[in-house]
């Protein structure tokens, strides 16, 4: 420990435990315009985090004896003790949503005020202060611990003490005797006893601080109290040691602080340091802190500088008043020059750019590959941006166009540096918690990295943004995105690759091209992401993109990954047999139509039902054919015309035959041996997700061919496929939301929904209920969350359109204050331009003020979109929080449909994991809402999808 010694002291900052306080006394105590810069990211942590760090500047050379000094930071929830006990911590709640974009900033305001910063991968903060500590102690020095945290104290002694700044208060020998009864050496038994419900540390049931003190007080140690357990007089606690000893003994594992973290520095290397003003007073503008930046000045006795001015838009921020313009900063609009972008092709080159994205702290990144398929594509190149204007493109795998030759044996293109050489380099950089990694469309980034070996995290994802503040107004692709927000139309991948037949790969682009086109993709994420950031909290966007869209991105990526085990025989054989059923239906409806024609061609069916067989209903298209849609055939089904009917059944059969049983069999991957669907996050207004490549969400299952596809769904030797399905989620959240008590009494009593309804309305007694009116009823209440019609309504019974709107108004009659929902979230609508869910999600109406049939389709949307909005927000947050509360045991996530998510599991710990994650599921309104009927999940489990469910 040369240079650390005897004189020295050492200040170790628990700097995660101070950005949790810091972020709820700004809470508290700092008013809403003061939370937020006026690009709309929070700061109400920072703030105080950064007053902290200051006065800690301010006090040295007064009384403060210190020489050393660091923060240290948790590197992510997951550490060692997981490996211990999977369910550590596994209790806590996910950070609030306007504390996650401010981690990357603690470390950033943290090396601002020239502190060393230090975090470490697979250990908590926890476990650094002590090696540190140590390490300190062992060299004759000195150690204050800077943190309010009990789990400090079993530090405290021989050298060390801990300050709580915020009390402005020192813990010593007496204050760890003060608070846990014992010297600090036994802190750790008493809290192995005691256990803690935070950090979801077991200990012995029953068992408090107080009383663990008095029985190691009475033994000595914790290992003397469990071997003579037996000598406890009151026998519950008797029983209590002996029965829970190896839960005991685990406890103290988990609490107790590791000693030797591999902590890769020496002591010498955290000589204080006086902040460089240049650096301090450039990150604190950028966080807008005007009141510390004067203190800052005149503490150093140097001029405050100038503050930068805010344009339009950031002067709207500011105010609290939304400005329709949501301009963007005068950088965002400086021109594209696509000749100016790098291309990295030395060492040299990139560890020059990993140094200005670590001095940015952010950095837009885009992969180039020679495909679409995530789970197949070869990673070709990638491209990075640092500010608007400023980016490279690093080529990794582009080939030559002409075949290789004994005078030209290297197939790539010359100048490319090797991919594994750059991942190496830039796996920490894109893997550091204090560094924002910004994307468009991030999910496919995500997994093309991650086959690689690269967890890309913390992300911002440009797509999510917008689609969290402008779900129905426009797509949310990047072409669309920069002509809308940037007026600027985008290189067209065609310009490289070309159209058709002739078109090329992007592997085979030369290289110079390919710099232009990647380098501007990274250039308009980046200047996306500084235009749509400031408007996510003035469009009220921050909620939903924080907690129900950001986080989604590692969770489906994982999910996609994993995929899902089919039985290619069974799919060959189900392939066969719908074939023959396509023959056998086809042949009928030739009889029936009397001639031989092409079912499958609009024009030739239109033709026979409207001019041949004569059946009404016909309406030509501008192409002179007749419309020959579902809705049509449908509406010929009710009227009972039977040739319509088979045309459907024919259909189906034709398209689970192409769609499913034939495409499937192509899906499987050759190297998993499963098929790996892809869920489009901005899939749908509501917020539902969308399934594709193949889609797997809309295979039939009330159907037998449906069920029968679903068989071939099938888990790994020694596992099952758990269903778990959310119980009539909709109906539950129409009671809430429309009020509706006897619904809400129904689902409390565990009644049967549909029954109870049909009771209702047809004034049938629940006893003498028969199947076809509860059938009758069940269309109805589904129907009407849809905004169904009579007509509708008259198709799905095949019943008369007279009996139907009877059926409707006799509904609305029972339940009015389902219609008064319906009217007043039209009205909402009609004067809002959108409705929102539960959690806050905005789903915006357009065509609602139109006349004409647009605007009854735009109410129908107004009327479901907050139900099935809220469902969909519902079961993403459970998805959310799904994967800790599983962690450590053996299944995984692999599909979502709409309301269902289907795990594979290891057979012997089905119940265990279907108990974890239904907890998770029948809570995942908890807090922001609370569904009153509550939520109910159902669940199943079997060697295939269909048994299963």
């Amino acid at each position: 420990m040369a240079g650390f010694g005897k004189g020295h002291h050492l200040q170790l900052i628990d700097g995660s435990g101070y950005v949790f306080r810091s972020f709820f006394m700004a809470e508290r105590s700092l008013p809403a315009r003061n939370r937020y810069r006026s690009d709309g990211v929070p700061v109400g942590a920072i703030h105080f985090f950064c007053n902290m760090l200051f006065k800690t500047v301010q006090d040295r050379g007064r009384d403060d004896p210190t020489t050393h000094s660091a923060v240290v930071f948790d590197h992510s929830s997951k550490t060692f003790r997981n490996d211990i006990y999977p369910e550590y911590k596994a209790n806590r709640p996910p950070p609030p949503p306007d504390l996650v974009p401010q981690f990357p900033l603690t470390r950033e305001a943290t090396r601002a005020f020239n502190f060393a910063c230090i975090e470490l991968e697979n250990f908590e903060a926890d476990d650094i202060i002590a090696t540190l500590a140590t390490r300190a102690r062992r060299a004759g020095g000195e150690v204050t611990i800077v943190s309010s945290d009990k789990d400090l104290m079993q530090l405290v002694g021989d050298g060390v003490e801990m300050f709580e700044p915020m009390k402005n208060v020192r813990i010593a020998r007496e204050g760890v005797r003060e608070k846990f009864g014992v010297d600090p050496e036994k802190v750790i038994d008493v809290q192995a006893l005691a256990g803690d419900s935070t950090d979801n540390v077991p200990g012995a049931p029953g068992i408090g601080i107080k009383t663990a003190a008095q029985l190691i007080g009475e033994f000595g140690d914790l290992d003397t109290l469990l071997a003579r357990a037996g000598e406890i007089p009151q026998p519950k606690r008797r029983q209590t040691l002996i029965e829970h000893a190896d839960k005991i003994r685990m406890s103290r594992e988990l609490v107790s602080l590791s000693h030797e973290a591999p902590v890769d520095l020496d002591l010498e290397s955290l000589a204080i340091r006086e902040p460089v003003t240049d650096d301090l007073f450039d990150f604190l503008l950028n966080q807008e802190f005007r009141t510390i930046v004067k203190r800052v000045a005149e503490h150093y006795s140097v001029p405050v500088p100038e503050f930068r001015n805010l344009d339009s838009s950031e002067m709207a921020g500011a105010s609290g008043d939304e400005d329709s313009s949501d301009g963007a900063e005068s950088s965002i609009q400086r021109p594209f020059n696509a000749d100016a972008y790098e291309c990295v092709n030395t060492m040299e080159a990139l560890e020059s750019w990993i140094e200005k994205v670590r001095a940015r702290g952010y950095v837009a990144v885009d992969t180039e590959t020679d495909g679409l398929d995530e789970m197949r594509a070869r990673l070709v190149g990638i491209s990075l941006a640092v500010e608007p204007g400023e980016a490279c493109y690093i080529p990794l795998g582009h080939v030559a166009t002409t075949e290789p030759s004994l005078e030209n044996p290297d197939i790539r293109q010359p100048d490319q540096l090797g991919i594994q050489a750059v991942l190496v380099r830039l796996k920490p950089l894109l893997e550091d918690p204090s560094i924002l990694k910004i994307g468009q469309n991030m999910k496919y980034d995500f997994k093309i990295f991650a086959r690689h070996g690269v967890r890309v995290s913390p992300v911002e994802d440009t797509l999510l943004m917008s689609y969290a503040m402008h779900s129905g107004l426009h797509r949310f692709s990047m072409d669309v995105l920069s002509q809308e927000y940037l007026d600027h139309r985008p290189i067209a991948i065609k310009e490289l690759i070309g159209t058709g037949k002739s078109a090329i790969t992007f592997d085979q682009a030369p290289i110079d091209e390919a710099v232009r086109y990647a380098g501007e993709d990274a250039d308009i994420t980046l200047r996306l992401w500084k235009t749509l950031s400031p408007m996510l909290h003035r469009r009220q966007g921050t909620t939903v993109y924080q907690t129900m869209e950001r986080p989604l991105i590692p969770v489906l990526a994982d999910m996609e990954m994993a995929g899902i085990r089919v039985d290619r025989d069974q799919l060959a054989g189900l392939s066969g047999e719908f074939a023959r059923r396509v023959d056998e239906l086809g042949g009928k409806i030739h009889d029936l139509a009397g001639e031989e024609f092409n079912i499958a061609s609009p024009k030739q069916l239109g033709l026979v039902l409207f001019e041949k067989l004569d059946l009404p209903g016909g309406r030509k298209l501008k192409t002179g054919g007749y419309a020959t849609g579902a809705r049509i055939l449908e509406e010929l089904v009710v009227e009972g015309h039977e040739l319509p009917s088979l045309v459907l059944d024919w259909r189906q059969m034709a398209k689970l035959k192409s769609t499913y049983t034939d495409s499937l069999q192509d899906r499987i991957h050759p190297e998993t041996g499963r098929v790996h669907t892809s869920y489009v996050i901005s899939g749908a207004n509501t917020g539902r997700l969308a399934s594709t490549d193949p889609n797997l969400q809309n295979i039939p299952v009330r159907t037998e061919e449906g069920r029968r596809i679903r068989e071939a769904f099938i888990a790994d030797d020694g596992n099952v496929l758990l269903s778990l399905d959310y119980s009539q989620i909709e109906l539950r959240i129409l009671a809430h939301i429309a009020g509706i008590d006897a619904l809400k009494a129904a689902f409390a009593n565990g009644m049967d929904i549909h029954a109870m309804t049909a009771s209702q309305i047809f004034n049938v007694p629940l006893e003498d209920m028969d199947a076809l009116t509860r059938r009758r009823a069940k269309a109805i209440n589904f129907g009407v969350i849809y905004g169904i019609s009579s007509f509708g309504l008259a198709r799905d019974l095949k019943i008369s359109r007279s009996e139907a709107k009877e059926f409707i108004d006799t509904y609305f009659e029972r339940f009015p204050g389902i219609r008064n929902y319906m009217e007043q979230t039209k009205a909402k609508a009609r004067e809002n331009g959108c409705v929102t869910t539960l959690f806050g999600r905005r789903i915006h109406t357009p065509g609602i003020n139109d006349k004409g049939p647009s605007r009854g389709f735009a109410e129908r949307g107004a009327i479901n979109a907050p139900i099935q909005g809220t469902a969909a927000d519902i079961i993403r947050r459970a998805m959310i929080r799904i994967p800790d509360a599983i962690r450590g045991m053996p299944a995984r996530m692999l599909i979502q449909v709409h309301d269902e998510l289907l795990f594979e599991v290891r057979e012997d710990a089905v119940e265990d994991v279907a108990e974890a994650a239904r907890a998770v599921m029948e809570s995942a309104d908890r807090p922001a809402a609370r569904i009153s009927p509550p939520l109910v999940v159902d669940s199943g489990w079997a060697g295939n999808w269909a048994l299963a469910h």
